[in-house]
């Protein structure tokens, strides 16, 4: 009789993630997929307010949730979280800023800004979240919410593209290291994705036309195009998957 191959868990019953960014966008699409599939969740963002609501929010849906206020470029705030809250087995940095503009404008304190944030944020809230686990004995899944932006270059976006461009060298390193420890390291990366943080982009019309004619399936991204990603990388359907890219990017980057 031929045996069958049994299909891994999607489950995430017993486990718990720290999510960041988790107020809005894609944060708070990854913080519901976790919780629908059963993981207890810390949702951390840096606006108090819309946290709050957004773990009232998923509560009433019967999910088992925190709220925390930090902000990732806080090191020593996410090493207390952690350290209080953890070992966490699902980390989902989806925490991330920008400030666009011509290349031959930037700022030094707007480079720093973004950063702080996209790159030596997500750098060590990774790190720590990686090291609880390490000193647990327990294996874990860190995913990265990077963008196609870390693939290609983008007009007005030399900034973005160089944090993101960053977190994926760093997350192929981190996937190398901490192997031998059941961690697994991994990005996400969407396409323009209809979130608070995109909307001036799709408010303009030069902008939303140029970003349309990229994008191969001719519409933007939603949030709930993420989520799929997010659920797979955390479970045990992605046991063998590490060091890689997800893109969701309608086929941007095809071409």
């Amino acid at each position: 009789m031929t045996e069958l191959p049994k299909m891994p868990s999607l489950s995430l019953e017993g486990r718990t993630a720290l999510v960041t960014g988790a107020s809005s966008g894609i944060g708070l699409g990854a913080a519901v997929a976790l919780a629908g599939a059963g993981a207890r969740v810390v949702l951390a963002a840096r606006g108090k307010d819309r946290l709050e609501e957004a773990a009232e929010a998923l509560a009433a849906s019967g999910a088992d949730v925190e709220a925390v206020v930090l902000d990732v470029a806080d090191v020593a705030a996410v090493q207390r979280v952690v350290a209080e809250k953890g070992p966490f087995d699902i980390l989902v940095n989806a925490a991330g800023i920008a400030r666009h503009g011509p290349s031959l404008e930037t700022l030094p304190e707007d480079f720093d800004a973004v950063a702080a944030v996209n790159v030596r944020g997500a750098y060590f809230a990774a790190q720590t979240v990686a090291k609880s686990l390490i000193e647990a004995g327990r294996p874990g899944s860190i995913i990265q919410i990077s963008s196609q932006m870390g693939h290609v270059g983008g007009l007005d976006r030399a900034v973005y593209c160089a944090t993101k461009f960053a977190v994926e060298g760093m997350t192929k390193a981190m996937a190398i290291e901490w192997g031998k420890h059941g961690i697994r390291v991994n990005t996400i990366c969407p396409t323009f994705i209809l979130t608070p943080l995109t909307q001036s982009t799709f408010d303009n019309p030069e902008r939303r036309k140029w970003l349309l004619e990229k994008i191969k399936l001719g519409r933007v991204g939603e949030v709930a195009d993420v989520m799929g990603a997010v659920l797979y990388l955390a479970s045990d359907a992605s046991g063998l998957v590490t060091g890689s890219s997800m893109l969701i990017d309608g086929g941007w980057t095809a071409d």
